[in-house]
């Protein structure tokens, strides 16, 4: 049965009385006073609220006695239950009015919060079915295939996970997500899950649209969408670590360095940590890799001069003791931007 508690009671006694210019009392299942205009009253039971909610319909009161005071008395029922009671001090005639009043705003409190919690329930079955999903391998079995149908998905067929992260929500990214299956993990970040032949870069580029934090990896179609996940996981650290002009990247594109990023080559001189000081220089390296180390591309991306480039590398080869020029230094770079980012 919901309750009304102390403190929501007597928040709606406060603001309704700013409007009213008679006393209310809200009681609760039991006729206790929980809210009340004269706080001495709280605690105490309203002899008017018992017999309100025993017999479910208003009680007035027309004259003042030891224990109540004359006035209206009207049961909160939801469905079949009476969970409390409104009452209102005056003569009767005036404040039945009032009377109704309080009572349909408790009402749209109490249909207000059940809404709240129910979303909040769903959300937490949302995120944990995902998260089972994002854990689970080998074979799917007939229990999961159920409730991930409740979802819209078929997990009879391969599955291409979408991983978006620095997504603000709009009214336009709204609509769009509810195209998929789509989830929200507890980092912030979306995944979305596809199932059809609907090509993913297109319907990113709407997505990510105006959205100038929000970066986006595509794994391939698989049979388990935990192998997906992380392959979009992995290239979605291939792209924050390397492409620094890009937003969306698909794993196909980036196998190889999203395979050496999970590696586990010691030592590492966690490059991308040397050079957080120094974001200019970070910028630098990340166009360098991207041009594939061509120096007038790397300028002109940079819009900077040749000269400028070459102290800038000189500048990441004396803070990381790799020199960014020679092509295994440089490959080791690499590897250490990748192994920061996975």
């Amino acid at each position: 049965m919901f309750q009304l508690s102390n403190r929501q009671a007597q928040e709606i006694v406060d603001k309704m009385m700013l409007d009213i210019p008679y006393n209310i009392n809200i009681m609760n299942h039991q006729g206790v006073i929980i809210g009340s205009g004269n706080k001495y009253r709280v605690g105490t039971v309203h002899e008017g609220a018992v017999r309100a909610l025993e017999t479910g319909r208003m009680v007035e009161v027309f004259e003042d006695g030891r224990f109540e005071k004359k006035g209206t008395n009207e049961p909160i029922v939801i469905g079949d239950e009476r969970i409390g009671v409104i009452g209102i001090s005056g003569e009767p005639e005036e404040v039945r009015p009032f009377c109704n009043i309080v009572r349909t705003t408790v009402l749209l409190l109490i249909e207000q919060r059940t809404n709240l919690e129910n979303l909040a329930h769903e959300e937490s079955r949302r995120s944990a079915f995902i998260r089972m999903l994002l854990e689970h391998r080998g074979t799917y079995t007939q229990k999961i295939k159920r409730e991930a149908a409740a979802y819209h998905l078929d997990l009879n067929l391969k599955t291409s996970v979408l991983y978006i992260v620095g997504l603000e929500l709009t009214e336009e990214t709204q609509a769009l997500l509810l195209r998929f299956p789509s989830f929200r993990l507890e980092d912030g970040a979306y995944l979305t899950l596809l199932q059809d032949d609907s090509p993913p870069r297109k319907w990113l580029e709407l997505l990510l649209r105006g959205q100038s934090r929000a970066l986006a990896a595509v794994g391939r179609a698989e049979e388990g969408i935990a192998d997906s996940f992380m392959q979009a996981r992995a290239a979605l650290g291939v792209l924050m670590a390397l492409r620094p002009d890009a937003s969306i990247v698909e794993f196909d594109e980036v196998p190889f360095l999203a395979g050496l990023a999970a590696a586990d080559i010691p030592p590492r001189l966690h490059a991308a940590a040397r050079l957080d000081e120094h974001p200019e220089l970070l910028a630098t390296l990340r166009t360098f890799v991207d041009c594939e180390g061509s120096m007038s591309a790397s300028a002109a991306a940079l819009n900077i001069h040749r000269n400028t480039l070459q102290y800038r590398l000189k500048r990441i080869a004396e803070l990381t003791g790799r020199d960014p020029r020679r092509l295994l230094e440089l490959f080791q770079l690499v590897y250490d931007l990748l192994a920061d980012y996975r």
